[in-house]
């Protein structure tokens, strides 16, 4: 009798998790309550640098997973770094669409099946779903700034990616190991065209990072991730979305101008020398 072979994995789900313990159990939850997919699952957790026991967590959800069909494997690495994290994690993964997920993200069940389904196509593609940002509501000055900064172009126009992205293989082969770079999600997205990006309805929760000066010193390493990316590949910058069709901002600011000026005196204090961090890797919330 012949053995039946292994079906191919379908998606692999990459985690990089730095001393996440308090964030991942609900993302792996979430995760796992996902509808159903077509083709095996795989998800790995990559643990880099941990104090605490964030990887003993994620083995947790080994039994639940299996139960599933999907596979859960944890890497332990020694150094604190996303990248290398995602390095790893991509040696190790075995899916035709790579899913790349960070460890505060709580995915909506139908969202891991749609990034599948839409990128199952030769042609290389990157997808991502509908982000909620999320907040205690406790915060008044995060509070609006946040309110306002969900209609920038980069949030309304095209496939922002943060806090989950995805790729199939042939988007994946573009380019070689990950860089020592700030911002993953923007040097992912912007290796592909506009019309490679691919923004499917379903929706994942992204937490925004509570108190003036976490939110200054945050929001400032992004600027800086993204004028890196700038710096070292100018090539990856016609791959931006035109911002042309957004609404322009002196409607933004009539239409709410308190939020206008939350978020104009973040960015102000964001250009100032005060609040500066040394930590290269600030987290983003």
């Amino acid at each position: 009798m012949g053995v039946t072979p292994k079906a191919p994995t379908r998606a692999s789900v990459l985690i990089p998790a730095h001393n996440e313990a308090d964030w991942l159990p609900g993302c792996l939850r979430a995760l796992g309550q996902s509808d159903p997919v077509v083709g095996a699952v795989e998800v790995i957790v990559i643990a880099n640098g941990c104090h605490d026991n964030t990887a003993e967590l994620a083995r947790g959800f080994s039994a639940e997973f299996a139960a599933r069909g999907w596979a859960l494997q944890v890497i332990e690495l020694a150094e604190g770094s996303k990248l290398a994290a995602l390095n790893a994690g991509e040696a190790a993964a075995s899916g035709a669409v790579l899913v790349y997920l960070d460890a505060d993200v709580r995915v909506s069940a139908p969202l891991l099946g749609q990034l599948v389904t839409a990128l199952d196509c030769e042609a290389p593609r990157y997808g991502s779903g509908v982000p909620r940002v999320t907040t205690t509501g406790k915060d008044w000055v995060l509070k609006h700034y946040t309110r306002f900064w969900c209609t920038t172009p980069f949030m309304t126009v095209g496939v922002p990616g943060f806090g989950i992205f995805a790729m199939n293989r042939a988007g994946r082969a573009r380019w070689g190991a990950w860089p020592d770079i700030i911002s993953d999600d923007t040097f992912a997205r912007l290796n592909f065209r506009p019309d490679e990006r691919i923004a499917v309805s379903g929706t994942y929760d992204w937490p925004m990072i509570e108190g003036f000066a976490p939110l200054v010193r945050v929001r400032r390493r992004q600027d800086i991730g993204v004028e890196e990316v700038e710096t070292l590949y100018p090539e990856l910058l016609h791959n931006d979305d035109p911002h042309d069709q957004a609404r322009p901002l002196w409607r933004r600011a009539l239409s709410d101008p308190l939020g206008f000026v939350v978020f104009i005196t973040v960015r102000l204090a964001i250009r100032a020398p005060i609040l500066r961090s040394s930590n290269r890797w600030v987290r983003g919330r």
